[in-house]
């Protein structure tokens, strides 16, 4: 929703050229606030506004800006005013940032930028989307362990205006090889000792990740280990950087809105869902849709196999979307349940057995619970109560195979180094539905011929 407050006033001030109130309008809130109060202003206009603000302040309320205006200002500001805007962020968010600008653009900005802010930002771009080093920081407060705490104190002071983080402090070598770890707060708790060393102090075993690790398996080990950052060394074990808790936040929101988009059985948007065009939204929706509309087909495709059967029982038909909504929603469930238990690693697929053992339980006693209701009104509309067999014992086998396909198909999509979250419940309750009626056609042919 936009926040349209401010926007006549603003409007009103860039008109006017009135440079100290805009001034005064970026600093009188916070950054996260001041960019709200932006939302409906068009890059250019945005732009003009952040001018008016000091350097610091401009980088700050840029970096609470949505996505699509900040690559609108890249896009169309000028280079020359953007370069020191670039070269003054943290390197992970315009790395990042830079990924979603016309190369062209990147390209022309980049040239503008100071040779060693240009060569960070080079060397993380060459880090694949997803990995560990493309979410990963550079501006990290790493001291040697020779130093006293009075004097890692001076000199961490001394960096802390360039640093996005300075809670844990590295401790290395002459030639970057991690050594340790202190905290701030130890240090702060060592005044008393201004002469102890930070080899005393420091912690040596460190938990690291490589800078090639998987971006989800990074995140999640920051939250097991509840750390506000940690550290990424190469082969050498070198310090290259370090990821932090913010970043570890947006990895592991991204991450859930892949799920989210998948268990819908929908592409994952890049854009938000206002910005992507309607052919876009309509193509990315119509890959699943085709292939559930498949499942469907072949379903209907099998009850027309069936047709002499149902000519017969014509009150069987009465039962069709009992059986397989029965199946396809005890399958969802299951499905759900075993892709967040895989997320979050609660279990393995090495747990198979288990699984399967406890949802077959699960099954047969759901199974016996709709099998009994579905009994009861089976009696009502079929012709006798043994004919209405039929619907208890199709719905047993439906829900028990409803269950176990469900909790082994995203188990099967894991164990071949898939996303378990691509087996989306749709496209579990389509599999389902073919089952299902597989299964009904042939207790009823079993039965009541």
């Amino acid at each position: 929703m936009i926040n349209t407050l401010y926007l006549p006033e603003l409007r009103e001030m860039l008109a006017a050229e009135d440079g100290a109130g805009l001034r005064e309008f970026c600093i009188a809130l916070h950054a996260g606030r001041t960019a709200e109060f932006m939302e409906g202003l068009v890059p250019l206009e945005a732009w003009a506004v952040l001018l008016a603000a000091d350097s610091a302040t401009r980088v700050a309320i840029f970096g609470f800006l949505d996505e699509e205006i900040q690559v609108g200002i890249l896009e169309s500001a000028n280079p020359t005013e953007l370069a020191p805007l670039i070269a003054d962020m943290p390197p992970d968010d315009r790395v990042d940032l830079l990924h979603h600008t016309d190369p062209i653009v990147v390209e022309t900005v980049l040239s503008l930028i100071p040779t060693e802010e240009r060569r960070d930002i080079l060397r993380l771009r060459a880090y694949p989307e997803g990995t560990a080093g493309a979410v990963m920081t550079t501006e990290v407060a790493k001291l040697p362990e020779t130093l006293t705490v009075r004097a890692a104190l001076e000199e961490i002071g001394r960096q802390a205006q360039d640093l996005e983080t300075i809670y844990y402090i590295y401790i290395v070598d002459d030639d970057n090889h991690l050594r340790g770890l202190v905290s701030t707060r130890q240090l702060v708790t060592q005044l008393g000792k201004p002469e102890t060393l930070l080899a005393e102090l420091m912690k040596r075993d460190l938990v690291t990740v490589s800078a090639t690790d998987d971006q989800e398996a990074v995140a999640e080990k920051v939250a097991d280990f509840d750390f506000l950052a940690i550290p990424v060394v190469d082969a050498e074990r070198h310090l290259v950087g370090i990821i932090t808790y913010d970043d570890v936040i947006d990895v592991l929101q991204e991450e859930a809105t892949e799920d989210a988009y998948l268990a819908g059985a929908v592409v994952p948007l890049e854009e938000s869902y206002l910005a992507t065009g309607l052919l876009r939204l309509t193509r990315l929706r119509a890959g699943w849709l085709l292939v559930l509309f498949g499942a469907a087909l072949l379903t209907a495709l099998l009850l027309k196999s069936y047709h002499e059967a149902l000519q017969n029982v014509a009150w069987l038909v009465w039962f069709v979307p009992l059986v397989i909504s029965s199946g396809g929603n005890t399958g969802s469930q299951s499905a759900t349940l075993i892709i967040r238990a895989l997320t979050i690693k609660e279990i393995m697929p090495s747990d198979w057995v288990e699984v399967v053992w406890r949802e077959l339980w699960i099954g047969a006693l759901l199974g016996a619970f709709l099998a009994s209701i579905g009994y009861l009104a089976a009696c009502f509309l079929a012709p006798t109560p043994s004919d209405a067999l039929v619907i208890p014992i199709t719905l047993m086998l439906v829900v028990v195979c409803g269950t176990m396909l469900g909790a082994l198909l995203p188990l099967l999509f894991q164990r071949m180094g898939l996303d378990p979250a691509l087996m989306s419940t749709p496209f579990v309750a389509g599999i389902i539905d073919i089952v299902g009626i597989v299964l009904y056609m042939n207790v009823a042919i079993w039965l009541l011929e």
